[in-house]
């Protein structure tokens, strides 16, 4: 098991070998065991909580191994707020990557339950969120919650056939130097902007291998290098203002799924570019 006491700044999260239960759940995610809506929802608001889709999911064969939740300032949001559990299909484990199920709620009215096509590497422990044009399942706190995310999560089930040959049409594609720098550049610009000032790191940083295994010249090896600098931090550079710093970890739910995202198009598009 790993337990990290942040998920960037603001969401503890912990990630497990087996499946978690629900005390270790609780642990870091008290929302999702949330006994009822947040007060500023209306009676229009079904409240569902995400404890019963979850047990709803086991059911059919899906089960948690990461969760996180979003921290915040105020108090009486605590057990409503943001959270993230990564599921994965007893179909979907084998080989150096796991298929997740990203599921992603709230009960205060920041979030609709949503599914997205996830992937896990083990060499790494790390988790990527696969790009827009991979199957996304939204519903609404409305009518049959339970039955509308299960039937979802089998349609994000479907599509990793596509992420699949996405990830394999990677690692059939070799990158020179230039167009390894190429990637790093571009997304260093999805994360900074640069228009005013320069990134903290350079295109070499986030493209240094972290293990031996990843010093390949693949695009899908390169992805993964630039992925997981990027995501985790802790690269020493320079401030706008010239000062040594360090790279922190993406710092939110939202902006992890949203730069995972955003890095898992810019790959795939390369492949389409290059392939």
């Amino acid at each position: 098991m790993q337990l990290a006491s942040k998920f960037g700044y603001n969401a503890p999260v912990l990630r497990s070998e087996i499946p978690l239960t629900d005390d270790q759940i609780q642990s870091i995610a008290p929302s999702i065991f949330a006994a009822e809506k947040h007060e500023s929802r209306s009676k229009r608001y079904t409240y569902i909580p995400t404890i019963n889709v979850l047990n709803g999911l086991r059911r059919e064969g899906f089960q948690p191994f990461m969760v996180a939740q979003t921290r915040v300032r105020n108090d009486d949001k605590r057990d409503f707020t943001k959270h993230m559990i990564r599921l994965r299909h007893a179909d979907q484990i084998s080989g150096k990557e796991a298929n997740e199920i990203i599921l992603l709620n709230s009960h205060d009215g920041t979030s609709s339950y949503q599914m997205l096509a996830g992937m896990f590497r083990f060499v790494c422990c790390n988790g990527m969120v696969c790009g827009t044009n991979v199957g996304e399942v939204r519903v609404p706190h409305k009518g049959d919650v339970v039955g509308e995310v299960i039937e979802g999560a089998f349609r994000v089930l479907d599509n990793f056939e596509v992420v699949d040959e996405q990830r394999e049409g990677m690692q059939g594609v070799t990158l020179d130097t230039g167009a390894q720098n190429a990637f790093a550049r571009a997304a260093l610009e999805l994360k900074y902007d640069t228009e005013d000032a320069a990134a903290p790191v350079t295109e070499t940083q986030i493209l240094r291998p972290r293990r031996m295994e990843d010093g390949g010249s693949d695009l899908w090896t390169t992805f993964n290098r630039v992925q997981e600098n990027m995501v985790k931090g802790g690269l020493r550079g320079r401030s706008a203002t010239g000062r040594t710093t360090t790279t922190r970890a993406v710092s939110s739910i939202d902006q992890n799924v949203k730069l995972n995202r955003a890095l898992w198009v810019l790959a795939d598009e390369m492949r389409k570019m290059i392939g």
